[in-house]
């Protein structure tokens, strides 16, 4: 259903107005990025499923009466279209670094007022810089993930 929009904010002014909306403890990695991408999804995704869908015309009019089940599958399909992304990044040499902390409506406010445009994560890109990274952190054990039936 392809709900994924996409903001990419340059340095500058777009900059400026994003980095009051980071997390403290973000503010200097968006400031310093060459890029940052604010991931939205669209809530209103399904009026162009018809481009989409063309085999199955009509297709996004089962979703127009429900905002809240199209903001719940938007905010899924955006979630896996993200992936996609990071890893696309990734394989063409550039680090992702998605960042959690952000106020979500605020970003909203400033950027997608009046739109259908919902904010899901911000990924800060480019290129790191000497030693960007930790040690690998534990991982959840198997025993502990995975369950077989």
């Amino acid at each position: 259903i392809q709900p994924m929009r996409l903001l990419l904010v340059e340095k500058g002014e777009g900059r400026d107005r994003l980095v009051p909306h980071m997390a403290e403890g973000n503010r200097a990695k968006a400031e310093s990025a060459p890029i940052v991408a604010v991931i939205a999804s669209d809530v209103d995704f399904h009026d162009s499923m018809d481009v989409h869908f063309p085999h199955k015309p009509g297709i996004g009019a089962m979703f127009a009466d429900d905002e809240a089940k199209r903001a719940e599958i938007a905010r899924y399909n955006t979630a896996l279209q993200t992936g996609y992304f990071i890893i696309g990044l990734r394989a063409a040499g550039l680090h992702a670094g998605p960042v959690g902390g952000f106020d979500a409506a605020g970003i909203d406010e400033e950027f997608f007022a009046g739109t259908s445009w919902r904010t899901q994560l911000v990924v800060n890109i480019g290129h790191p810089g000497e030693n960007p990274w930790f040690d690998r952190l534990p991982r959840i054990s198997a025993d502990d993930a995975v369950r077989t039936v």
